[in-house]
């Protein structure tokens, strides 16, 4: 084991745990004698018994984490300020000089085509070979020429960020076979600052969609590993809260960008603000845990072991627990790895599809529902740009706080209501969808341009609000019905399903070229029937109580959460 197995922090206040527990079993207080008996009755392994739920050394770990969230969402979501759109006559019009001038042709009213008169009587309609800008602010589109088709290449860049997404699930989940969580992620923040700025610096449209697809695997490996680690660290309701704002600090991203971009005088100083601002990560990565239970199963055995039981002295002293530390630590910790490493593997996919009566409406609903969250999650947000450049910031910086305002939805609905969590998720996305809809009356009606905007807003943000919380419900409870074996090949399986549908998002956004109204509808249609596949979703009734009191399926609940992939 390499020196990447090191325990995080000071070595001295781990020497000061060390002997806060002797004394703690010298002493032999009553107190501790009555901790230790009720560790015995929890149903937890030896790391949840010294960890605990959830404490101060778990809080500064999760929000490590959550900070990844942040240049994902930039990295995503900048196409909206990087490629704005422009207007024909006033920011860019096509030089003629190379058909004769304006005497001899004739220009159409977007710039694109030019009629060029050859002699009496005969003319020709070339399309426009070059353009002269005037501009405050250089954008992508202008930068590679691409003001005639800027709707289809801004699709055809989006898409390749979405097919990063995709490839970087996939990779993450099978490198952390033989990696890390924590070197996963280490490796996914450098790679985003390399691949960002070079995404930035480069001079050709291929190259732009090449990086701009890899900073989405970096960006995917360091959101898959993030979940891993956390997962892995935190317990019982805690865990399930942080799962669902986990897509919270997504949404701090989407309201943060407009800060960024405001103070950019082109393209390439946006991606320079959103990549620069990532080495904050990199500054806290020495206070970044491993995922233990990953150690204990997959590295070295001594090591390993010695690399456990060293951070778990460490928590256990931040988090004040340090009498919950027994002198067979190292005994304990060797027996718990040579459980999870004969572990039975997880089954197969066919399996899925049996074992209880709803199985198959199971399977079906939740590929479905996680599809159609995926694909309007995505395009609601970029759907933005088709209601005007000049109100950019302030209807992005809504579209978030909606996103925001879902996530802890998911959290109230799961903690006060969660036997019916699913069907009150799944209603607020049918009545979203179906508001939604109704900006079809609302089309052609003349109003002023401020309160249009307004009214767009409300039909975009409502149902981006109920996305938002069913989605980050399934990604935290949708195998909650399913034995513990079962849950990461399902996980993997929904996942990937919805990241292979959701490469048509960025495609369905060019509708707006025939009517806003219908690109608007068309995701609206899609959070609708998301909301009727969940509404068909069970919550188990004891599955509280079962996660609670059985240990070997809470340490099996943990190693699956390992190789579930995460959006």
């Amino acid at each position: 084991m390499d020196g990447s197995y090191r325990p995080n922090g000071d070595q001295r206040k781990t020497n000061e745990a060390e002997a806060h527990v002797q004394l703690s079993y010298i002493s032999g207080s009553q107190d501790v004698e009555q901790d230790v008996a009720a560790v015995s009755t929890t149903g937890q392994d030896v790391i949840g018994q010294v960890l605990g739920d959830f404490g101060i050394w778990q809080l500064r770990s999760v929000l490590i984490i959550f900070l990844c969230k942040l240049p994902a969402a930039w990295f995503m979501a900048l196409i909206i300020f990087t490629a704005p759109e422009l207007y024909p006559n006033e920011e860019y019009w096509c030089d003629t000089n190379v058909y004769g001038g304006m005497e001899n042709t004739s220009v159409s009213a977007d710039q694109c085509y030019v009629l060029v008169a050859y002699g009496e009587g005969n003319f020709a309609m070339r399309k426009c070979q070059q353009f002269n800008y005037a501009y405050s602010f250089r954008s992508l589109i202008m930068e590679f020429d691409l003001v005639c088709l800027s709707d289809i290449f801004v699709a055809w860049s989006q898409y390749w960020h979405l097919f990063g997404m995709f490839v970087g699930g996939v990779v993450a989940t099978r490198l952390m076979r033989v990696l890390s969580p924590r070197r996963v992620y280490i490796a996914g923040i450098w790679g985003l600052l390399g691949c960002g700025t070079a995404t930035g610096l480069v001079n050709d449209f291929s190259l732009h969609c090449s990086f701009r697809c890899l900073s989405a695997v970096c960006c995917c490996f360091m959101m898959t590993a993030g979940q891993v680690i956390f997962s892995d660290i935190t317990a019982g309701k805690w865990r399930q809260s942080v799962l669902l704002l986990y897509d919270s600090f997504w949404s701090i991203g989407v309201i943060l960008l407009p800060a960024i971009a405001a103070f950019a005088h082109s393209w390439r100083q946006i991606y320079v603000g959103i990549t620069s601002l990532p080495f904050a990560i990199v500054l806290l990565l020495p206070w970044l845990p491993d995922s233990p239970r990953w150690l204990l199963q997959h590295a070295e055995p001594t090591a390993a072991i010695e690399h456990v039981q060293q951070l778990l002295q460490h928590a256990a002293h931040i988090n004040e627990r340090s009498h919950r530390l027994t002198r067979d630590l190292g005994l304990q910790l060797q027996q718990l790895s040579e459980r999870l490493r004969t572990q039975p593997a997880s089954a197969r996919w066919l399996e899925l599809w049996h074992g209880h009566p709803q199985a198959k409406l199971h399977m079906l609903a939740t590929h479905m529902a996680l599809a159609t969250f995926l694909i309007s999650h995505m395009g609601l947000l970029l759907n933005i740009r088709s209601f005007g450049r000049d109100y950019l910031s302030p209807n992005t910086m809504a579209i978030g706080l909606a996103e925001l305002l879902g996530c802890l939805l998911a959290v109230y609905l799961c903690l006060k209501h969660n036997f019916r969590k699913w069907q009150w998720a799944g209603g607020f996305c049918i009545v979203g969808g179906t508001v939604g809809c109704l900006c079809w009356f609302f089309n052609d009606v003349q109003m002023p341009e401020v309160y249009e905007i307004i009214l767009w807003m409300f039909f975009a943000a409502l149902p981006k609000a109920g996305v938002s919380c069913a989605q980050s419900m399934l990604i935290a409870c949708m195998g909650e019905s399913l034995p513990p074996q079962k849950r990461s090949t399902f996980a993997f399986s929904v996942v990937t399903w919805a990241r292979v549908w959701l490469l048509s998002a960025s495609f369905l956004t060019v509708l707006k070229q025939l009517n806003i109204a219908l690109s608007l509808s068309t995701f609206c249609v899609l959070v609708v029937l998301g909301g009727i596949c969940t509404c068909c979703l069970r919550t188990p009734l004891k599955a509280t109580q079962e996660q609670e009191h059985q240990p070997e399926t809470n340490q099996q609940h943990k190693e699956v959460d390992c190789y579930s992939t995460h959006l």
